[in-house]
């Protein structure tokens, strides 16, 4: 018999609207917020167990959910409730459902994607990370619904949900349900142990990595990556920095176990922990500074190579000795390497590559020499989904640190990272038997003789006041935007243009080439008379204000030694000067410079 499960009444709460990746909140907002977390799981499950959504076989055999999270705070606590209100939903709508969850609860988002695509999960998957936010009891906690292809939900199912949250008068759950322990994952021995099972449910608790790894080592030679962290192609170091988030239990069984680094000297802040080590997990030059440290800034530095990844496992920063390799770099290099060195796409070949607007425009060179095509889509990893699902996007990237490609539906932080020590692998075994050693710094420079170089970096302004971002989105529009592309630009603004050398300007706007669907307001560019780029964008992945970020790019195919920042301060005059940012916001410095 199954448990007694009873309707809870209960009335919309505010903010459940998901941003580009995902619900992220306040810890004490969704503590302190009667209902929060049950309205939301509630508000999905009413889209993704609709009758229309349903396989015909529902009733009859265990339909599959992953769940996985980054180990932050609030998140042992989420994935019981999240358990009593799919146990209740199974329940009352007689079907049958499996819930597959990572051991401790933890699960990498590139990992969770991999399993949805594994086990072919009929209800996707439930991620319950913050990503790169801080966590911690006064910190941020975050939650996302990953579709049957294993990618973030796209905005017609998010959308749908968002307008379930508006609505709901009602949800699910089950007193009687127990405490599910998370702690002892299967016997290993290819036969499931169920911590819970009964006619309408079963949950299982699965090695947050097997899987994971077993897809890697189908994509990469791991025995040559084997051989250069072994010293086998000349005195190699590396260190990679977790960050205390759930990518430390990824690189300990990966890096140490299986390829053999010195647990102690190659890795740090591997343990996962509930408020990142009282960090902020995000894989940049600002927040990662103890790696930058050791690895940058450090003149008798002996690492070969550095690398971070972030809470949840899906972003990564990769560094040379004394050498940052910028993130629109990074994508570049892979895509042009990938073909040489990795064995999955040596098999596949490339079908195309694809950027985030705001990135560099480093890879539509690449894929220019390589002769496939090229997609511009908006910021959030969910725009590449349609273009890998019908077989037209191999590899892709974004500016903010994510890198990843068709083998799962999420950017992907040690997908990254075997991509580089692969591509250092390479050019090592060759140099080894010329008394040679390539570094990092040797492969992008390089890369920049043969493309030339795109200096690039962003301004983050963090937690700026929202009403004053939006006022100066909506000055730059009224201002200069909508007049420009209507040929009205008033005389001042003319004027302005000419003595800023400001050749054109837009607001990007998608229209997917897959399903059509048409996605607006994705940020506004201005391109000046030398094909230099500014763009301004509001960030939707904080929770709390806005964030503004301006981006900033300018080509060079020679000069190739000059110090980005520099190099890019006079468009910083120009970004200023247009978007007034410091009249509306306050702010005369960025929070973060990348």
């Amino acid at each position: 018999m199954p448990l007694t499960v009873k309707s809870q009444p209960t009335q919309p709460i505010p903010g459940q609207k998901m941003g580009t990746s995902g619900l992220r909140v306040k810890v004490k907002l969704v503590e302190n917020t009667p209902h929060f977390l049950e309205n939301f799981t509630q508000a999905v499950l009413n889209i993704i167990l609709a009758k229309d959504s349903l396989p015909s076989n529902a009733t009859t055999d265990y339909l599959q959910m992953v769940i996985g999270g980054d180990g932050r705070y609030y998140n042992k606590t989420a994935i019981q409730t999240i358990l009593r209100i799919l146990y209740s939903n199974a329940v009352r709508l007689g079907i049958k459902i499996h819930a597959v969850i990572g051991q401790n609860g933890i699960m990498s988002t590139p990992a969770v994607s991999c399993l949805i695509r594994k086990r072919k999960a009929e209800l996707g998957g439930l991620i319950l990370t913050a990503s790169h936010n801080p966590g911690g009891p006064n910190n941020d906690w975050g939650i996302k619904y990953n579709g049957v292809n294993g990618g973030p939900a796209p905005e017609k199912i998010t959308d749908r949900i968002y307008e379930q949250s508006t609505t709901i008068s009602e949800y699910f759950t089950c007193d009687e349900f127990p405490q599910i322990d998370l702690s002892q994952a299967e016997n290993g021995k290819g036969s499931v142990d169920f911590v819970f099972s009964d006619e309408h449910f079963r949950v299982s608790v699965v090695d947050s990595v097997n899987d994971y790894y077993e897809l890697l080592s189908s994509i990469f030679d791991m025995e040559k990556i084997r051989k250069l962290i072994g010293k086998q192609y000349g005195e190699f170091n590396l260190l990679f920095d977790a960050m205390h988030g759930v990518t430390g239990s990824y690189a300990k069984r990966i890096l140490h176990e299986k390829l053999g680094a010195d647990l102690h000297n190659a890795l740090m802040n591997y343990v996962p922990s509930e408020d990142f080590g009282g960090g902020h997990p995000d894989p940049n030059l600002t927040y990662a500074e103890q790696l930058v440290k050791r690895v940058l800034k450090d003149e008798k530095s002996n690492i070969d190579f550095g690398a971070a990844s972030d809470g949840d496992g899906d972003r990564n920063m990769v560094l040379g000795k004394h050498f940052f390799v910028t993130p629109s770099d990074s994508v570049a290099i892979i895509a042009d390497y990938a073909q040489k060195c990795i064995p999955y796409f040596q098999k596949k070949g490339i079908a195309g590559l694809a950027r985030s607007m705001p990135t560099s425009t480093a890879l539509d060179r690449v894929a220019k020499e390589l002769g496939v095509s090229m997609y511009e889509v908006p910021t959030g990893w969910k725009y590449f989904g349609n273009l890998f699902d019908a077989g037209k996007l191999s590899i892709c990237g974004e500016e903010s640190f994510g890198t990843g490609s068709d083998h799962i539906r999420e950017k992907d932080g040690m997908w990254a990272v075997l991509s580089w020590l692969s591509i250092l692998a390479f050019e090592n075994e060759q140099a080894v038997s010329q008394n040679r050693k390539v570094s990092v710094a040797d492969i992008v420079k390089n890369h920049w003789k043969k493309y030339g170089r795109s200096y690039y970096t962003r301004y983050d302004y963090e937690e700026v006041s929202a009403d004053g971002a939006n006022k100066m989105m909506s000055h730059m529009r009224d201002t200069y935007i909508v007049p420009f592309q209507n040929n009205q630009l008033s005389e001042e603004a003319k004027k302005l243009f000419q003595t800023l050398n400001i050749a054109s300007c837009e607001e990007f706007s998608y229209k997917d080439p897959i399903d059509h669907s048409f996605t607006g307001k994705q940020g506004m560019i201005f391109k000046l008379v030398d094909q230099s780029r500014i763009v301004f964008r509001l960030s939707g992945t904080g929770s709390a204000g806005a964030t503004i970020r301006v981006y900033m790019e300018k080509y060079s195919a020679d000069h190739l030694d000059g110090n980005p920042l520099d190099e890019v301060k006079p468009l910083a005059h120009v970004a200023l000067t247009v978007s007034k940012l410091n009249e509306f916001t306050g702010r005369n410095e960025p929070t973060v410079i990348t």
